[in-house]
């Protein structure tokens, strides 16, 4: 089946997976988002046990989705794998450490004869909330606001340094937060896995107090996340961007290059419309009047965040767009069709790819059977496994 593909279309078919896969980790962020408010919306012992068990049932889901994600990058796109993770190791191994120290926080939160002490942990994981949002989200945003390197395949044929990749930033993958943009839709991604995290919350327990307050920051953190969005979304629309010939490959600046994305493939726009409105609905939704639903934003929130991320990548990726441009040598941008994997390569791993609807069974099953119940604070006292 996928034999008979042509390369462009197994080129497009990988970037659709890398996007749905990228949805879904931001989505998955809500454990992130959640561990930042931990002394936010508990105020007790008690209180903060509840919510470290409510996001503990899941941040494994995170962990396992991100190393998929770059996983499947590396395998489908290489040259992309090795000029970012190769050059901007700076950003990305911060964020690694974020991550580990959220594994480490959660094995050993609770051990006894812990010597760093329970707080200390809940500091890692307040670290990783914030540390992995942010930069993760800088990160991304270089797919439209591009990065600083060279790539020259002709480098293969030296002998002593055989690299094709060379990052010119200085500060290898941090000189990200230099740019505004970076940083806004950093900004986006962090208040965005708070309102998520509220809104699991809301989901997950039982207990009237911290209900009161999850609503509460729900205002708090719903405001910044909407500013810091239409921000985003009104620069990446009326900036310039990054254009490829589709008969040379040449790579040339085109004025309102997303916006013409975004109107010329009416189904990503409907896509992110959708997303976006889901969004903003599964938000205002609990802050009604109305006692009936106001737990079930997240049934909202989460498929609209999908969407709408996947509809951001479709953007950056479909379109004759470089969806990893330089801002050091134009030509150096990578597209799907410069920095993928061979035709060979591609096709076994579509292959592989048809497991993906089990996975995702099965991840729907393991969610259900976790939620199937309200987490309480009596549930908390009668002991037995607690993060």
């Amino acid at each position: 089946m996928f034999e008979t593909m042509s390369m462009l279309t197994l080129q497009h078919y990988w970037w659709m997976i890398i996007s749905l896969l990228a949805s879904l980790l931001v989505f998955l962020m809500f454990v992130q988002g959640g561990q930042t408010l931990i002394y936010t919306l508990g105020k007790s012992e008690l209180e903060r046990k509840i919510i470290v068990n409510t996001l503990g049932r899941k941040w494994e889901f995170t962990f396992t989705t991100l190393v998929t994600f770059g996983g499947a990058f590396f395998a489908s796109f290489p040259l992309f794998y090795s000029t970012s993770f190769g050059g901007a190791y700076w950003v990305w191994m911060i964020i690694l450490f974020a991550f580990v120290i959220q594994a480490v926080a959660y094995e050993f939160r609770t051990k006894p004869n812990n010597f760093l002490g329970q707080k200390t942990f809940e500091v890692f994981l307040f670290i990783n909330g914030a540390l992995g949002t942010i930069l993760i989200g800088a990160a991304v945003s270089t797919f439209f606001t591009g990065s600083e390197f060279l790539v020259d395949k002709l480098n293969l044929t030296n002998l002593t340094n055989p690299v094709i990749s060379q990052w010119k930033g200085g500060a290898h993958g941090l000189e990200a937060v230099l740019n505004w943009r970076n940083v806004d839709l950093g900004l986006t991604i962090f208040f965005l896995a708070r309102v998520l995290g509220i809104l699991y919350i809301l989901n997950s327990v039982d207990n009237e107090a911290i209900e009161k307050r999850g609503f509460k920051q729900l205002w708090l953190n719903g405001i910044p996340f909407v500013v810091f969005f239409l921000a985003y979304v009104f620069a990446l629309l009326l900036n310039p961007g990054f254009a490829v010939d589709p008969d040379t490959g040449r790579v040339f600046m085109e004025p309102y290059k997303y916006w013409h994305n975004l109107t010329g493939m009416p189904i990503i726009f409907v896509l992110f419309a959708l997303g976006v409105v889901m969004v903003l609905f599964g938000i205002i939704r609990p802050l009604t009047n109305f006692n009936m639903c106001r737990d079930k934003g997240i049934w909202f929130a989460g498929p609209g965040t999908v969407l709408t991320v996947f509809a951001l990548f479709l953007l950056a990726g479909f379109g004759d767009t470089s969806y990893y441009p330089s801002t050091y040598d134009l030509q150096s941008s990578l597209t799907i069709m410069n920095s993928s994997s061979s035709h060979y390569t591609l096709v076994a791993m579509s292959y592989v790819s048809l497991l993906v609807p089990f996975v995702f069974a099965y991840i729907i099953y393991a969610w259900w059977s976790i939620n199937k119940k309200k987490i309480t604070g009596e549930e908390m006292e009668e002991g037995g496994h607690a993060y």
